[in-house]
């Protein structure tokens, strides 16, 4: 046999599959757009189309818009599941009686809207309220008193909020993975048929490629910013909340504002994948020291239960990571990354298998141990690259596929 030969075989074979690896990984990475509303005409599209229809009758609601945004200035994942928010959301009420009667209700000692999945008690604190005529500021402090007569036609009131939401992350493609963090708000007094519609007046571009409604130097930590968007979130209830005659059971529209963040490949590839290329590599180097040449023997020193030994110690540091993932994830399902560990518990059991089966003298020809005592070896230590890099690119279609 050309061992020569074949180890170029192995090297080449060993670089294709780490190249297709790397498009594999970059096709991951890619963040795919969801449904995203980015002018008031495709809102009033949506509302006609999975709302409005619902409220024709006799008996039927008035509806009632009322335009609000939102400014999110800091953001912080606690665990797995919580994130705290902090920033302003700020609603618009007309000069009509429908609108000042629930711009009254509110009062100054509450918020016009509410966050379903905040888990803290933290209220929100009115900030400011201007009134407006024709998009004119006529009066900057409506608490303090505006002038008498004064003629308006908007009247906005902005809160300062703080809040921690629960919301189940998935972490399934870890360390590709994205999050897309929503605010759900309801309007306050939700037993009317009141729908919140996005403020894009209020922001300079909301476009499927721009970037709005937060802080442009937030720190993030490990994740960096991908998209803002608001939609609605069609929501039905088994229960009327006690209310009579309220509107919102099925399929009522909430709005969401959307922010969506890509975790920094590099951080995650330094803390997880890195140490698991490291134990590879020297196992990959203890294997090339299983010889029964004296030559070999003589340089390394080549002994059996050294081999366990050693395997056994980078088994600990493969357990050691793999249970710190499981620390930062959650209760998740098992992650696209945790496969990568498996395969590496997999090939550590495989490599100490076969430098006891090499320990073993074949008693006859033809036995299946020839395959591993052929060439001194040969066989597995060409086989490992190929065999580990196969089994990445085996889980990586996999996961993209299903």
């Amino acid at each position: 046999m050309n061992q020569a030969l074949w180890w170029k075989r192995s090297t080449l074979l060993s670089l294709l599959l780490v190249a297709f690896l790397i498009f594999l990984w970059v096709l991951m990475n890619r963040y795919q757009p969801e449904n995203q509303l980015i002018n008031e005409l495709e809102v009033e599209r949506f509302l006609a189309d999975n709302w409005g229809s619902q409220n024709l009758g006799e008996d039927a609601t008035p509806l009632i818009e009322i335009r609000t945004g939102i400014f999110i200035q800091s953001l912080d994942f606690l665990n797995s599941s919580q994130v705290h928010l902090t920033g302003y959301i700020w609603q618009k009420y007309e000069n009509k009686p429908t609108h000042i009667e629930i711009k009254e209700a509110i009062g100054t000692s509450k918020a016009g809207f509410t966050l379903p999945e905040q888990v803290d008690q933290t209220e929100p604190s009115e900030a400011y309220r201007k009134r407006f005529l024709q998009g004119i500021e006529v009066c900057d402090n409506v608490v303090m008193g505006c002038p008498e007569n004064q003629a308006w036609d908007e009247e906005l009131i902005g809160w300062y909020f703080e809040a921690t939401l629960r919301q189940p992350f998935n972490y399934d493609d870890y360390p590709f993975d994205h999050k897309t963090v929503w605010i759900r708000m309801w309007a306050n007094d939700f037993s009317h048929n009141i729908v919140l519609t996005p403020d894009f007046s209020s922001y300079d571009a909301t476009g499927l490629d721009d970037i709005f409604g937060i802080e442009n130097d937030i720190v993030l930590g490990t994740w960096k910013r991908e998209d803002t968007f608001f939609d609605y979130h069609l929501a039905s209830y088994s229960t009327n909340f006690g209310i009579h005659d309220y509107v919102g059971r099925n399929a009522f529209p909430d709005l969401r504002y959307n922010f969506v963040i890509k975790r920094q490949f590099e951080s995650a590839f330094i803390v997880y994948l890195l140490p698991l290329f490291l134990v590879s590599i020297l196992l990959f180097s203890a294997l090339l020291t299983v010889s029964e040449e004296q030559d070999t023997l003589a340089r390394h020193g080549f002994n059996t239960s050294d081999f366990i030994g050693g395997a056994s110690a980078l088994f600990f540091v493969v357990m050691l990571a793999h249970i710190q993932l499981r620390q930062e994830v959650g209760g998740s399902n098992i992650i696209y990354i945790e496969y990568f560990y498996i395969l590496m518990y997999g090939i550590l059991v495989l490599a100490t298998a076969n430098t006891y089966l090499f320990s073993v003298k074949s008693a006859e020809n033809g036995s299946w141990l020839d395959i591993i005592h052929d060439n001194d070896n040969l066989i597995p230590k060409l086989a490992y690259w190929p065999v580990v890099l196969s089994g990445l690119v085996i889980i990586t279609l996999l996961k993209i596929l299903f």
